[in-house]
């Protein structure tokens, strides 16, 4: 492509697993704003207005290119729609605005073909576009799939052949929840379903000679993205074809949860080099998703084409460090498979969920109080702790004693020396460097011990005879500016060499946030009473954590996080941490709520409205609630949903269980009662905690 034929990639679907490298894509021509090749990661996102309101679309898309989109995507359900995209595009050129338009485009060719004569861009996607998704059942012979390919064929050279002569673009955008009928019918609800719903309507765009494409793997399901952008990297590369693409997470949300889950799927892509575009797709006004997208990507813009030298101390394989014939283990990036390890303590690792960290050293330690923001809520008139939902398992002390007693159900980490010095070790376990661990030896330990390491201290003899102790925890920790890879690549070495030993992954983060410190002791240990951060430095540390931790977690790796960011409010790093667990699905702390962006088709309020189901319903661990502007998102883009609010039209909801419809046109008024109703008939329903 672009003159060179596709290479074999290393890593399959990147370039490399080990430093730094993006992977090189076909450059696409879109109005004056080229993505793919060597042009930066473009940013965008799109419009909430009815696309029939000019003048609120116009002010709306100003304001998102104000803030950083290069790209504006406006829906166009129908012709009325797609027509009036010239307008918007006039006025907006009259303004001095010339970011390439995009039209989106579901079920209707000819709202297409109209629009593709008009904007820069079209998305369409292949589940719904001259495809059937009506949830049926049903089974296909050889020839009738091919049959109802060659009717899709027919109906999409049209569009194809509009888009060559204007020179307009096209997304083929594949949304896991709104996979055909017929793909179902073959591949499932899988990301390979996923991948062979778009390499149809590719393969048809090769035929027809037009590759002026982008491609998407969009779900509301971070681990499904990531698996379904992989494999379909890895499918187009084996039939020579190299297409940029847009990444995103559909449905991500609003607030931490959305920024979080966004930065689980986008980053862990950008982290191989993948993705030559960005959307966050955040339930909030859509001029406040372009600085997401620019945090998360700006980072990358920072790293060279190859790994520092700290790094490339860090990257020793298996077979560089030893001689010894050890078990292989493989680790397939197309399927989740948590890595095996032993349980220490009986607590941390085996099946057990990741556990959290969070460090309180530099924290007012004369003040139960403090442990709030771990999840301890104290009460001073009854002199006990309430545990929240999300009250982390361990806090770091360093070399710092409290004044106060703790929780029966909290450990506590010491640095090894002045752990060595605590009368009463219940409860209480020592953190070792290396150096010391190995010096010690393991007759003086306790019965759970975290030893810290890099990725380049590993050493396969070493290790293996470190992991016959079953009471030890690796801490592992990276300084390095591609440590996610580096990091890794480390428990690439554990599973080659047989090691099944829990690993808590530990990043640290520093930030500009303000601190006030006072002398805590007679040894002039400075506690920080009151840390404040602002909401840039919030999200930052939400977003690189999330990127950073999640990308290993989709993978199944890692029994632990600890987040290091002394500068950070550590109710922020309690809530980040118990965040991206939930957004990985390796700990459900809380109610997940998959809520659409909105769009120009949104039925209602979606901002308020999630906000008012969020009310009611945020108590309910472990339920995942879809909110849906109209039916194109629902129920398909909620499919991962136990629960389903859905516009069905001016002030009547559409109320589902999982994919089935159980009650249709509820007033807007009784809808969210009518849901709580379903919830309690199925037994799902508990009531709020009076703490």
């Amino acid at each position: 492509m672009n003159g060179e034929a596709v290479k074999a990639l290393p890593g399959r679907y990147c370039n490399s697993l080990i430093e730094y490298s993006r992977f090189v894509t076909r450059e696409v021509n879109i109005g004056d704003v080229p993505m793919g090749g060597n042009n930066p990661i473009r940013i965008q996102s799109m419009t909430t207005t009815d696309t029939m309101d000019t003048i609120g679309t116009v002010e709306q898309t100003i304001r998102m290119v104000d803030a950083g989109c290069e790209y504006v995507r406006i829906t166009a359900p129908s012709i009325k729609e797609a027509q009036n995209l010239a307008e918007i595009k006039k006025q907006l050129r009259a303004r001095g605005y010339t970011v390439p338009l995009v039209a989106d485009i579901h079920f209707t060719p000819n709202a297409a073909e109209v629009a593709a004569r008009i904007v820069e861009k079209v998305r369409v996607n292949p589940g719904n576009y001259a495809d059937k998704k009506k949830f049926d059942e049903l089974e296909y012979t050889d020839l009738e799939y091919q049959g109802e390919l060659d009717r899709i064929f027919q109906k999409f050279t049209p569009l194809v052949n509009i888009c060559k002569e204007y020179g307009t673009a096209m997304r083929i955008g594949t949304n896991h929840g709104s996979l055909s009928d017929r793909i179902m019918s073959r591949y499932g609800d899988t990301p390979q379903g996923m991948v062979e719903s778009a390499m149809e309507f590719i393969r048809m765009c090769e035929v027809l000679n037009f590759h002026n494409l982008c491609i998407s793997m969009k779900s509301s399901n971070p681990q499904v993205m990531v698996q379904a952008y992989r494999l379909l990297v890895e499918t187009m590369v084996a039939e020579g074809m190299n297409y940029p693409l847009h990444l995103g997470v559909t449905e991500a949300g609003d607030g931490e949860d959305g920024r979080i889950k966004s930065a689980v799927g986008i980053g862990t892509l950008l982290e191989d080099g993948l993705g030559d575009t960005v959307r966050v797709s955040l339930t909030e006004e859509p001029e406040a998703e372009a600085p997401v997208a620019i945090a998360l990507v700006e980072r990358y813009s920072k790293r060279a084409s190859n790994s520092d030298k700290s790094q490339e101390q860090g990257i020793k394989t298996f077979e560089q460090t030893t001689h010894h014939s050890l078990p292989t283990t493989h680790h397939n990036p197309y399927e989740y498979q948590k890595r095996h390890t032993f349980e220490a303590n009986a607590f941390i690792g085996g099946h057990m969920v990741p556990r959290v960290v969070v460090d309180l050293s530099n924290r007012n330690l004369k003040d139960p109080s403090v442990l709030n923001d771990a999840g301890y809520l104290y009460s001073p008139a009854l002199d006990k702790y309430n545990m929240a939902d999300q009250s982390v398992d361990f806090v770091y002390l360093a070399d710092n004693l409290s004044s106060f007693t703790f929780p029966g159900n909290l450990k506590q980490l010491y640095n090894y020396s002045t752990w060595l010095t605590l009368a009463n070790k219940k409860n209480c376990h020592p953190v070792f460097n290396l150096h010391e661990y190995v010096a010690e030896g393991v007759d003086q330990l306790s019965d759970l011990n975290f030893v810290c390491v890099k990725p380049k201290d590993f050493n396969a003899e070493l290790f293996v005879e470190l992991a016959q102790n079953k009471t030890l925890v690796f801490v592992l920790e990276t300084d390095a500016l591609h440590g996610m890879a580096q990091q890794r690549t480390f428990f690439f070495n554990l599973n080659t060499a047989g090691i099944d030993t829990p690993v808590v992954i530990k990043r640290s983060y520093s930030s500009g946030a303000s601190e006030v410190l006072k002398p805590a002791n007679q040894n002039n240990i400075s506690v920080v009473n009151r840390v404040q951060a602002s909401p840039e430095e919030v999200t930052e540390l939400q977003l690189y954590a999330a990127t950073d931790m999640g990308a290993l977690l989709v993978d199944g790796f890692g029994d632990g996080i600890w987040i290091d960011a002394p500068a950070m409010p550590a109710a922020v790093i309690t809530s980040t941490a118990f965040g991206i667990l939930q957004a990985t699905r390796s700990r459900i702390s809380k109610t997940e709520y998959i809520s659409c962006p909105s769009c120009g088709r949104t039925l209602f309020d979606l901002q308020e409205t999630t906000q008012m189901i969020r009310s009611r319903t945020s108590h309910l661990k472990g339920l995942k609630i879809g909110i849906m502007g109209c039916i194109v998102n629902g129920p398909g883009e909620m499919a991962d949903a136990d629960y389903g609010y859905v516009g069905a039209g001016p002030g009547k909801i559409t109320l589902y269980r999982g994919k089935e419809v159980v009650k249709k046109n509820v007033n807007t008024a009784n809808a969210l009662d009518e849901l709580i109703g379903i919830i309690q008939e199925d037994g799902n329903w508990v009531e709020p905690a009076v703490i």
